[in-house]
């Protein structure tokens, strides 16, 4: 008897994030409205999270705008994106944090988990880590489990990876 699975991940691809910021920083630099505006995109890796720094709220959301439209570009989901408020800073500046997601926070691998149990479907659904593992007999199984998850409306970013067949 085969057992086949996959993995309900989210994930986002901070190399790619990295060269959305790289074109974003170069089109403010070249901008006419945000030109020497001192306006700054930074990305801290080991924290998972953006800094926009600028002299008003005005152009914050420019350069925020910028960013997201290199992101779509680029494939990055803006779901995976969490918007922290806009504080004042230093020098008269104002900065907004982002924080990037990286795996599933445990209230959404339960709710994943609660819906698939809840459908009825014939699969198994546990959680491991920042991620939820989901097998099952048949591959159509599987597959009628990723149409589910894919309707529902989770409020984060959802990709499937590892699919296995044992």
């Amino acid at each position: 008897m085969s057992v086949n699975s996959f993995d309900i991940v989210s994930k986002i691809d901070l190399a790619e994030v990295g060269n959305a910021i790289q074109q974003t920083r170069k089109e403010v630099a070249t901008r006419f409205d945000l030109k020497g505006s001192g306006s700054i995109v930074e990305l801290n890796e080991k924290e998972h999270k953006l800094c926009l720094s600028s002299v008003d709220d005005y152009k914050l959301k420019a350069v925020n705008d910028v960013l997201q439209q290199k992101l779509v570009r680029r494939k990055i989901p803006l779901k995976g994106l969490s918007y922290g408020a806009v504080e004042d800073a230093a020098g008269s500046t104002v900065r907004q944090e982002i924080s990037i997601q990286n795996g599933i926070p445990m209230d959404k691998c339960r709710e994943l988990v609660r819906t698939i149990k809840q459908s009825k479907l014939k699969v198994q659904a546990s959680i491991h880590g920042d991620l939820v593992r989901v097998s099952a007999k048949s591959r159509d199984l599987l597959q009628e489990t990723m149409q589910l998850i894919k309707k529902g409306n989770h409020d984060i970013d959802i990709q499937f990876t590892n699919y296995r067949t044992n």
